[in-house]
């Protein structure tokens, strides 16, 4: 596995507990050899990602672009895609949800990740359940719950 943590925004808080938060997600999905990005953005960044590629023009709390397409793997290596964090949205969800940031930055770090493993909680409440499911048992295993 090789991963990037790019903190473009400047969060100056101790985040290498996501080293173990992203080894989880990959054991449990049985990925190996992935490569990917996560990078901590600002507001402003992450409205701006969200409006070109989405075109929705608001702050978001965490976008995934996926390079895999559904297709079969053919290589050992998976290049996975990029993660966008907003780091001030994740402050304030923390707040909001009554919980840690070290929680917030978690889920959000596994959300996008299942993202760029496939996973699309917008296909479906189904799809939705199976995605929801596999995070908080992740967060659970990991005992990251409050």
């Amino acid at each position: 596995m090789n991963y990037s943590i790019n903190n473009n925004y400047g969060y100056n808080k101790d985040f290498s507990y996501l080293d173990e938060v992203i080894q989880e997600t990959l054991i449990k999905e049985h990925c190996q050899n992935a490569v990917f990005s996560i990078i901590f953005v600002n507001e402003e960044e992450i409205k701006k990602i969200n409006k070109m590629y989405r075109n929705i023009d608001k702050i978001t709390d965490v976008i995934s672009f996926a390079l895999e397409d559904g297709e079969s793997i053919l290589s050992d290596l998976r290049v996975l895609g990029d993660i966008y964090i907003c780091i001030p949205k994740m402050i304030n969800q923390a707040i909001e949800y009554n919980h840690s940031e070290k929680r917030e930055l978690s889920f959000l770090t596994v959300h996008g990740l299942l993202h760029l493993l496939g996973y699309d909680h917008t296909k479906s409440v189904e799809e939705e359940k199976i995605m929801f499911k596999k995070q908080n048992d992740i967060l659970e295993n990991l005992n990251i719950i409050e």
